[in-house]
C-alpha cells in the first residue's frame, strides 16, 4: 500500500498565498461589480524591458535554425550568463567569484527549498519570525520538525523574533544551531541589514560552525548607499554563506523563471565522521541529478538584463516600483498608520490600526476598500498585528488603493 509523506500533514491549514486567493475569489464571486486592487502577492506588473525581450526573441529564433539550435545545456548554467554575473553583478561590489561557484536555476523559491537536499535531517535550523513561508514549510515537509504548537511554531525549528524592538532584524540564537536563514532586503518587513548587522552574523557563523542561507532576491531595490547587496561584501562570508538571487522581481521574470545560487568553494560542512566536505560539490551533484537547467532563451534574456541598455531599462522599472512604495508609505503614514519598509525594498510593513488582528484587517480592506494585502500573521506569529502591502502594482491602482484606505481610516 502506498503511503503519503506524513510530514505534509503537519502543515497548517493552507499555504499563505493560496489562502489569500481563496478569500479573494469568494469575495469577487459574491461581488462581481467590485474593482479589487491587489497589493498582496508580490507578483510584478510591468512588462519585460525591451532589450531583454529582444534578446529573448533572438535566442528563440536561434532554436529554429539548425546551425544555431541548442539542446540540453549545462545544468549549472551557460558560461555567458555566469561570466556576466561575475563581471556585472558581483565585481562592482568588490566580490570576486569563480564560474564553478555560481549555479543558474529557475527560481530562488526552488533553490531555498532544494538546498535542504544536501544537509542531514538532524541539523538544527533557525529562521526569522516573521519570515518568507517557504523557509519554514519546506523544513517541515522534509521531516525536520515536529508538529506546530498553538501559536504556529513547529517543534525542532528555532524561531528568531523580528520585532519593532530589534528593528525587525534577528538576534543570534542563544542555543546551538547549524543553519540559519537571513533575508535582506527582508520579505515581509521591507527592512534591510547593515554591514555591522551582517558582520555580527558572519562572525557568529564562523565561531559556531554555522552555515548561513542568505536570500538577496530583492537586492536591486536598495536605494540608500552603504547597505550591502551581497553577504560576500562581509569579510569571512565566503567561508560560511550560500547566497540566493533572483531575476523575478529585479527584471520581471516571475513568469520567465531564472535565478542563481552562489556556493563558494570555501563553504563546507561535516560528515558523520567529522570530515569537511565542500557544499558546492554536493550542490552540483544534486543539480546535475535532479535538474536539467534553465532554457537557453531565458538565459540569453537574463544576460541582457546586465547590458548597458538592458540595465538602464531594468533600473527604470525598479524605480517605478519604488515610487509606488513611496506613494504607499507616505500616503498611509499621513493617515496615521505606523509604517516600516518601503525605502530599500518593495514591501511596506504596517501596524494594523486599533490593535485588530492581521486577518481581520485583511477582511476589512477586502470588503470595505476592495484592496488585497497580506496578513502579517501568515509570515509567522511575530507578524501578528502587522500587514504587508506590495509596491508591484500599476501606478493608477496604487494611488487609488491608498486613497481608498485613507478614506476608510478617517
Amino acid at each position: 500500500m502506498a503511503r503519503v509523506n506524513e510530514h505534509y500533514l503537519k502543515l497548517k491549514a493552507g499555504y499563505l498565498f493560496p489562502e489569500i486567493g481563496r478569500r479573494v475569489r469568494a469575495f469577487a464571486a459574491a461581488n462581481p461589480s467590485a474593482k479589487v486592487i491587489r497589493l498582496g502577492i508580490g507578483d510584478v506588473t510591468r512588462p519585460l524591458p525591451p532589450a531583454v525581450l529582444s534578446a529573448f526573441h533572438d535566442a528563440v529564433s536561434e532554436l529554429g535554425d539548425e546551425k544555431t539550435f541548442m539542446g540540453y545545456g549545462p545544468e549549472q548554467g551557460y558560461d555567458f550568463l555566469i561570466d556576466t554575473l561575475i563581471e556585472k553583478a558581483y565585481a562592482p561590489l568588490g566580490v570576486h567569484l569563480k564560474r564553478s561557484e555560481i549555479f543558474i536555476s529557475d527560481g530562488s523559491k526552488c533553490d531555498t527549498a532544494n538546498i535542504l537536499d544536501i544537509f542531514a535531517l538532524d541539523n538544527k535550523v533557525a529562521i526569522g519570525d516573521p519570515v518568507y513561508p517557504v523557509y519554514n514549510d519546506t523544513n517541515v515537509m522534509i521531516g525536520r520538525s515536529g508538529p506546530a504548537d498553538e501559536r504556529g511554531y513547529y517543534q525542532g525549528i528555532v524561531y528568531l523574533p523580528c520585532t519593532e524592538a530589534n528593528g525587525f532584524f534577528p538576534d543570534v540564537p542563544k542555543e546551538k544551531v547549524d543553519i540559519v536563514y537571513l533575508c535582506s532586503p527582508n520579505n515581509p518587513t521591507g527592512t534591510v541589514a547593515t554591514k555591522a548587522q551582517l558582520k555580527g552574523w558572519v562572525d557568529y557563523a564562523l565561531a559556531n560552525d554555522v552555515v548561513i542561507f542568505f536570500d538577496a532576491a530583492y537586492e536591486a531595490f536598495i536605494t540608500e548607499p552603504g547597505y550591502p547587496r551581497s553577504i560576500y561584501e562581509i569579510e569571512g562570508a565566503k567561508r560560511c554563506a550560500v547566497e540566493f538571487r533572483s531575476f523575478s522581481k529585479t527584471a520581471g521574470f516571475t513568469g520567465v523563471r531564472c535565478a542563481l545560487t552562489v556556493v563558494p568553494e570555501e563553504v563546507t560542512a561535516k560528515t558523520p565522521t567529522g570530515e569537511r566536505v565542500a557544499l558546492g560539490k554536493l550542490w552540483n551533484r544534486r543539480q546535475t541529478t535532479k535538474f536539467n537547467g534553465v532554457s537557453y532563451p531565458v538565459q540569453r534574456a537574463a544576460a541582457a538584463v546586465y547590458s548597458d541598455e538592458g540595465w538602464r531599462q531594468t533600473k527604470a522599472i525598479v524605480d517605478y516600483y519604488m515610487e509606488n512604495a513611496k506613494i504607499i508609505r507616505e500616503g498611509l503614514a499621513g493617515a496615521g498608520l505606523a509604517i516600516h519598509g518601503g525605502v530599500n525594498a518593495p514591501y511596506i510593513w504596517l501596524k494594523t490600526p486599533g490593535g485588530i488582528s492581521s486577518w481581520d484587517f485583511f477582511d476589512r480592506l477586502l470588503t470595505e476598500c476592495n484592496v488585497v494585502g497580506t496578513p502579517g500573521s501568515g509570515f509567522g506569529p511575530s507578524g501578528e498585528g502587522f500587514f504587508r502591502l506590495s509596491a508591484f502594482g500599476n501606478r493608477d491602482n496604487v494611488v487609488e488603493a491608498v486613497e481608498r484606505i485613507r478614506k476608510n481610516l478617517r
